[in-house]
């Protein structure tokens, strides 16, 4: 096998690698991690398979997207911090670049835009929520006590619909994971190909921690929309385990809430966001784009990916150097499996309303959802292919 040079471990070439895969890797979090092993594994053999199960493994223990959070770590083992950021703006770019561009063709097209295929992309929406709660819960929620949880927190969502009480939720959930649940083993734990030293970590745990403080106070005291919505996407960012979909309910608790984009807009954007490469929490770019009035849209934009991101990274960086003491706490696993059940209910009830009650509005709408539905789960269709069949069948549906 040919030596690697030092070129080969420059940010650039992490750029590069992951540009590749932010342009092609359709069909979520899940795949993504697939593409990753088969690029990173078993193709450029940047590492171990059984190195790559672990950080897997850290990355689904910790809060924000995994999939992206396993990229900025492979990037860091490559290229040090430089490749961390290459390998999350290869990865995350190209979707958020389109999302943003989305964002401006609907607000500047938008009432010329076919009524019908709006509500297409809306009804892809339900249909993409239903079959990540349907996988989540199966593997999330397996036991009475899980679906109960599971259950108790949909309930608890559905009747307090905000931001606050979504969080309160997921408190109350880590609690009964510690005194009710049993801890779920992740198998043997490897050494990781990082060299981030435990003085670093605490750093970035430390600099985690101010920004989901400081961000709130600075908000108070310095009002404005920018700190505003720098706060919202840093604190969902924080405090949404899970991943992918499970982003849904905060995000439409902080944004909707409080007037920034109409609950129409929302739904659409997110149904367009299925037919992206690259991770779903990319959704901010449209939302930070939608929310602000050009020319500032593309400020906006950046400002609300960057800021949902950004706890991933320091999250990531944090926890290397005692992921392996975390990992053999069964108390801290305990709590994760009560989290991880609650987060499968929040979205349960993100499925319910807004996502149901906007999208069913005909018993036709019914009907594309369970195809469309169908196409995903039994059919393995692309997810890309169905949001395009969709937002042409609720065109040709509006059209009539």
């Amino acid at each position: 096998m040919k030596p690697e040079s030092r070129v080969d471990r420059h940010p650039g070439a992490v750029f590069l690698a992951f540009l590749r895969l932010g342009l092609t890797s359709f069909g979520g979090p899940v795949a993504h991690l697939a593409f990753f092993r088969d690029e990173f594994v078993v193709r450029r053999r940047w590492i171990e398979e059984a190195a790559y199960a672990d950080l897997v493994a850290l990355c689904q223990f910790l809060p924000g997207p995994a999939s992206s959070q396993v990229g900025m770590a492979l990037g860091l083992s490559r290229a040090g911090y430089g490749g961390a950021l290459a390998a999350w703006a290869g990865f995350t770019l190209p979707s958020a670049i389109l999302l943003i561009l989305f964002a401006l063709g609907l607000r500047e097209f938008g009432a010329r835009f076919p009524s019908g295929v709006l509500h297409g992309l809306k009804i892809v929406a339900l249909a993409v929520v239903t079959q990540a709660v349907w996988g989540m819960a199966g593997n999330l929620c397996r036991g009475f006590s899980r679906r109960l949880l599971m259950l108790m927190a949909c309930g608890a969502s559905l009747l307090a619909d905000s931001a606050g009480h979504q969080i309160i939720v997921l408190a109350i959930a880590a609690l009964a994971g510690l005194f009710w649940l049993d801890s779920e083993e992740y198998g043997v734990s490897e050494p990781l190909p990082l060299s981030v030293s435990p003085v670093a970590g605490m750093l970035w745990l430390t600099l985690f921690a101010i920004g989901l403080i400081g961000l709130p106070l600075a908000a108070q005291f310095w009002p404005g929309p920018a700190l505003a919505r720098a706060d919202a996407f840093y604190r969902v960012g924080s405090l949404v385990f899970g991943g992918g979909h499970v982003v849904l309910p905060l995000l439409q608790a902080e944004v909707v809430s409080a007037g920034w984009v109409a609950n129409d807009s929302f739904l659409a954007g997110y149904g367009a966001a299925q037919a992206v490469p690259g991770p779903l929490f990319t959704f901010a770019a449209f939302l930070g784009a939608a929310s602000i009035t050009p020319p500032d849209a593309w400020v906006g934009g950046v400002l609300c990916l960057v800021s949902i991101f950004a706890p991933s990274f320091l999250l990531v960086a944090g926890a290397l150097p005692f992921w392996s003491r975390l990992r053999g706490n069964a108390k801290i696993r305990s709590a994760l499996s009560g989290i991880n059940a609650a987060v499968v209910g929040l979205l349960l009830a993100a499925l319910i309303h807004p996502i149901g009650s906007g999208a069913l509005k005909q018993p036709q709408d019914a009907l594309l959802a369970v195809i469309a539905l169908i196409a995903l789960m039994r059919w393995g269709l692309r997810p890309w292919l169905v949001v395009l069949a969709a937002a042409t069948a609720g065109w040709m549906l509006g059209a009539t």
